[in-house]
């Protein structure tokens, strides 16, 4: 009877992988509860999950009848489970809870290691309940818990399914270094192991939580090693199982056709529909956004078949919804109306098998879809009836992740219907849901397809578009401009935790007015927000208790198309002219219609909390045609990722003192080639004449270990890289070199944050010369706001590009001499010390091509 316990309790680990077929139809003549159990677990593995809750329930009601409490225990576990794949949650609790109490009693009469062994595997059920229903520290609690039974009773391979299991846990929290770390020490304890259908799913759990953390070389190594044991085992699906993971992390890698190919293999080697259906899939999703039309029209047309064929299951439902999505990326909106009868037909069917399996997620999840397509269509109130089902249907059973999309359509549909308020209200609700999912984002029902992009982002920004449209009216309220500029500072937020896929950040939304009111009073805070069809401006001016707000009407376009000019012309040092003339277009559109408040009220530093691609140039450089002088000119300038995560702080002047390194030797490092950087020696000599006490670590002397070494034994102020570096908006992608690797950004703050806790923050600046966003990179400068905010440090002073390394070492020691001054903050020392080498002999360095690739990013006190 155990076997059948250990059986459902794996569903925790390959929940994606059913390897066995179920039974055609339900016999309501047996008796036999060990013949209710088998048919409820082939039911189980084919999807039919009312089914199965009725033969368990007939198994529980046996073995109560018989007195076999350690039976009944087991069986009420395995019911549980089968609610929760439901979403009947009290019943799920109620069937854990029975189990549980019969195991305590059961406890006084019987201590046997059988009992041990399906009390965890009890506890492994309640500990996913737990999951579910949002309680992951509960969770960890409980697989801890079940962890140390198998420990206790020797089974190995009940406390390796145990520790994956604490790694679900600790992704749901966003603590996915633990996660990686609990994954590594179960892989490391089955090496010496015989391959196993276990090794081999350890490995992919490994694989998969390294891709969704950024770590895609690793992920794909270690996926590598899970197929290689799948393979030695000779099991098709598992075999199928890793190449889809191996083609995910392909297409993450953005390697589309790596991606295809390990999705073909899975479909062809598979002997299972499902995972033959899923690789499909994914592979027309793949020729589809890459807009191979006749290829995916062909494998269209294979997967309508197979899918057909599919037995009723949420994985054929799911199927039937992921086929519609991606037919609806199909072609344009006339070539949609075209198909809209076939797409509608796929998600009606889904939606009926849904109700028949009495699978309420997946009914919503077909109804909200079909409700999507009628928008698209035009068919507006067919769209909000169907929504509007589907919202119901999928608040029922705690989906969060669905409810918000259902949410976010109501609102698009009642704005198409002139219903601003009631669409306010949904999109608001939206935003709210959105919120509570934060620790889940990153690890959605892979059923669900997901894109921050395309699925998280257009709902803070659409809502704020609603927030800030007039509709007839003079002013906006102040109501709707604090609930904007809120927004704005969420999606940032949720924007960086998407970055480091996972819920890291501190945020203090009480302390959005505090930081400028309070920390500057010369201080103003400006939130440009790009809207499809405007530009809108946010000033937060400090002891004003209202937000002033400017528009500009520019197309989305036209703002794009100039930064992105302003963007290559900076990078060209003979393209001055060129960059004048568009930064003074950018000038009019963001300063001129505030410039008489900032005036009036004498402001000296501008805090830009900066949206989309503004996030590409420089303020510094924009440019006034009026005055002939350039932003810098007149204030000083700091960004800020968001007022939330700032913590504003006087630099200590007394204790100022500095950790140097860099590289000045040319350097080949993980197969990429660095050019020399010939001036490094003298700017990190100009930065020691001017600090009283410093450190410095030059080229083979500049590694990981030996930069955690001083920054743990001396409490350092500033630390300041001389190096090589990127930023990009792939997390693996942004790094710093040192003289034998890459410093990952992740690397680097945990290295500055071991120092934190033991020194109390004392590094107040991180400064990064000769770094750069990277190339062709919309959203390159995502990664130095990522390094902002988790590298411990309370302000970072970095280049947007690579600059000539000369006059880097004029400006940085211009910089610490003015930083000398107890007078003058960050942002005042950096703005003077680029006028000085404005002002410099060296006629050149007037172009902004040298001066204005430098930004500070965090406090600018």
């Amino acid at each position: 009877m155990l076997f059948i316990v250990a059986f459902f309790a794996t569903v925790l680990l390959t929940l994606n992988s059913q390897y066995l077929a179920a039974e055609n139809s339900l016999d309501q003549n047996l008796i036999n509860p060990q013949e209710l159990i088998e048919q409820g677990r082939n039911l189980y593995e084919a999807e039919r999950f009312s089914e199965a809750a009725t033969l368990l329930q007939r198994a529980v009601a046996n073995f109560e009848a018989t007195g076999d409490k350690l039976k009944q225990a087991m069986t009420l576990s395995n019911l549980s489970l089968t609610y929760q794949q439901l979403g009947e949650w009290e019943r799920a609790e109620q069937a854990s809870a029975q189990s549980l109490n019969l195991l305590q009693t059961e406890q006084s009469i019987n201590s046997s290691n059988a009992r041990s062994q399906i009390l965890a595997q009890a506890l492994d059920v309640k500990g996913r309940l737990q999951l579910a229903r949002g309680k992951a520290e509960a969770t960890l609690t409980i697989w801890r818990q079940s962890a140390d039974i198998y420990s206790r009773i020797g089974d190995r391979v009940g406390l390796t399914r145990s520790r994956i299991n604490q790694a679900q846990a600790l992704q749901t929290l966003g603590l996915y270094r633990q996660a990686q770390n609990t994954l590594t020490e179960s892989t490391q304890l089955l090496q010496n192991q015989p391959d196993s259908l276990l090794k081999a799913t350890a490995l992919r759990s490994l694989g998969n939580v390294l891709r969704v953390t950024g770590n895609l070389e690793a992920s794909g190594q270690v996926l590598q090693q899970s197929l290689a044991v799948a393979k030695g085992l000779q099991i098709p699906n598992a075999i199928a199982d890793t190449l889809l993971s191996l083609g995910n992390t392909a297409n993450a890698k953005r390697d589309t056709q790596g991606a295809l190919q390990f999705y073909q293999q899975a479909a062809n080697i598979s002997t299972s529909q499902t995972i033959q259906v899923q690789a499909l899939l994914h592979q027309l999703n793949l020729l589809v956004e890459n807009k191979q039309q006749a290829d995916a029209i062909t494998l269209w047309q294979r997967l309508q078949s197979l899918i057909a064929n599919l037995p009723p299951s949420r994985t054929s439902v799911y199927a039937r919804i992921n086929l519609a999505q991606t037919l609806m990326k199909l072609g344009n909106t006339e070539e949609l109306a075209d198909n809209s009868r076939e797409i509608a037909q796929l998600l009606a069917t889904a939606s009926q098998e849904a109700k028949s399996l009495g699978d309420k997620r997946a009914e919503a999840y077909a109804l909200g879809n079909l409700g999507g397509l009628y928008e698209k269509v035009e068919q507006w109130q067919d769209a909000q009836n169907l929504t509007q089902q589907a919202l119901v249907l999928a608040q029922e059973v705690n989906a969060a992740d669905i409810s918000y999309r259902w949410q976010w359509q109501l609102g698009r549909l009642l704005k198409n219907q002139g219903k601003i308020q009631q669409a306010i209200a949904n999109y608001d609700q939206a935003v709210k849901t959105l919120q509570s999912l934060r620790y889940d984002l990153v690890a959605l029902d892979p059923n669900v397809q997901f894109n921050f992009r395309d699925e998280v982002e257009p709902v803070y920004r659409e809502m704020v578009d609603l927030l800030l449209q007039a509709n007839g009216r003079e002013e906006i309220s102040q109501e709707n401009l604090v609930q904007a500029r809120n927004i704005i500072e969420s999606l940032q937020l949720a924007e960086l935790e998407n970055f480091f896929r996972a819920a890291c950040l501190d945020a203090k939304p009480e302390q959005i007015d505090r930081v400028v009111d309070r920390s500057d009073r010369t201080a103003a805070a400006i939130y440009p927000i790009i809207l499809p069809n405007r530009l809108e401006i946010l000033l937060k001016l400090p002891n004003q208790g209202k937000i002033h707000h400017y528009v500009t009407k520019k197309s989305q376009s036209e703002i794009e198309i100039a930064l992105e000019e302003i963007r290559q012309y900076l990078r060209e040092p003979d393209r001055t002219d060129d960059v004048n003339r568009l930064s003074q277009q950018v000038y009019s559109w963001l300063i001129e219609p505030m410039e008489a408040e900032l005036e009036k009220f004498q402001i000296q530093t501008l805090v830009f909390v900066l949206d989309g691609s503004l996030r590409n140039i420089p303020m510094s450089v924009l440019y006034d045609e009026g005055t002939k002088k350039y932003l810098l000119e007149k204030y000083a300038i700091a960004l800020a990722p968001s007022l939330q995560l700032l913590q504003p702080k006087s630099l200590q002047r007394k204790k100022l003192s500095a950790l140097t390194a860099g590289l000045s030797e040319k350097r080949v490092v993980e197969g990429q080639e660095f050019s020399p950087l010939e001036n490094v020696n003298l700017e990190l000599q100009r930065i020691q004449s001017e600090l009283s006490s410093s450190e410095t670590l030059l080229n083979q002397k500049f590694t990981k270990l030996n930069l955690e070494n001083q920054i743990n034994s001396t409490p350092y102020t500033v630390v300041h890289l001389a190096t090589h570096g990127k930023f990009s908006s792939q997390i693996e992608e942004t790094y710093i070199l040192t003289w034998n690797q890459l410093l990952k950004v992740k690397d680097l703050d945990n290295l500055l944050r071991n120092a934190d806790s033991k020194q109390s923050s004392d590094i107040e600046l991180l400064v990064l010369s000769a770094c750069e966003t990277a190339a062709g990179d919309k959203r390159a400068a995502l990664g130095l706001a990522g390094i902002a905010v988790r590298a411990g440090a309370r302000s970072i002073l970095a280049t947007l590009w690579s600059v000539d390394d000369r006059s880097t070492a004029e400006l940085m020691s211009e910089f610490y001499h003015q930083l000398g001054n107890t007078n003058v903050t960050k942002a005042e020392a950096l703005r003077r010390a680029q006028i000085a080498l404005w002002n410099h002999p060296n006629e050149d360095w007037k172009r902004p091509y040298f001066w204005a690739s430098y930004v500070l990013v965090g406090n600018w006190l």
